[in-house]
């Protein structure tokens, strides 16, 4: 997604000629040059599948068979780890603690599931600024009391910096989560202000903002995660600009953390 103005292809041909291992795949873009193509697309060139966005919204209607085809892809793609942006308020309510009670309960109906395709479900804590329309689960705790539940085989986090660097908390959750085997994807994107309109695309290239991500990426390593480190980064500047261009700075400044 950081650099979603690249078509697959040349990205997948980027990634290889900059020695960047692995990708993070988005479903619509996968879906649009076809699930299989994709996989062997990224198969032939070498690279792993880090992980794919995104399942979740179970507050709206229609998410069990979405999920399902999700983990289908998944599962398709190579990767163990589908990322779940839960959902936020259904319409018309005001029942933070219904809904996140409607996401655990549906995640446990898809956790067999995944488990039997090989794929963890990983869910995302966003920054409690989506609660309303995108993730009621704004904590790293939060989400790890629904994870909890469920074997860490099927079940686990992901820990995204720019959601997560406000709460004190979060630290401590990042250590129980990785005692557990529980974190399964790890995500880094910087904070800026002022957020842009509609707040979605504010995340800033690594380094340039308030979020001392040294510190995560030490406190993460040392929680015992050795996986992949995905940068995601939601930027209208960015994704304006030269996709090439964009992808190499973006591993300039992953590189200088």
């Amino acid at each position: 997604m950081t650099v979603k103005q690249l078509p697959l292809p040349e990205l997948v041909a980027q990634c290889v000629r900059l020695g960047i291992p692995g990708i993070g795949l988005w479903r619509e873009p996968v879906r649009e040059y076809g699930v299989e193509a994709a996989a062997a697309l990224v198969r032939d060139a070498g690279l792993a599948v880090t992980t794919l966005c995104r399942g979740g919204f179970f507050t709206n209607d229609g998410w069990e068979a979405d999920n399902r085809a999700a983990i289908d892809e998944a599962a398709a793609l190579g990767t163990d780890t589908l990322v779940l942006v839960s959902g936020g308020l259904p319409p018309g309510s005001r029942d933070l603690v219904g809904a996140r009670a409607r996401i655990a309960d549906a995640i446990g109906s898809l956790a067999p599931y995944a488990g039997e395709r090989g794929v963890r479900l990983a869910i995302e804590p966003l920054h409690p600024m989506y609660a309303a329309d995108r993730c009621a689960v704004s904590t790293l705790d939060q989400a790890l009391a629904i994870a909890e539940r469920f074997p860490a085989g099927q079940v686990g986090v992901v820990v995204d910096t720019y959601h997560l660097w406000w709460d004190d908390r979060a630290p401590a959750a990042v250590t129980r989560a990785g005692a557990a085997g529980r974190i399964h994807s790890f995500q880094l994107a910087d904070w800026t202000t002022p957020l842009p309109a509609g707040v979605l695309n504010g995340r800033a290239q690594l380094g340039t903002g308030t979020i001392d991500l040294p510190a995560w990426c030490e406190l993460v390593a040392k929680a015992g995660y050795e996986g992949p480190v995905e940068v995601e980064l939601f930027n209208d500047d960015l994704w304006s600009r030269d996709g090439v261009e964009a992808l190499e700075e973006t591993l300039e400044a992953y590189l200088a953390l």
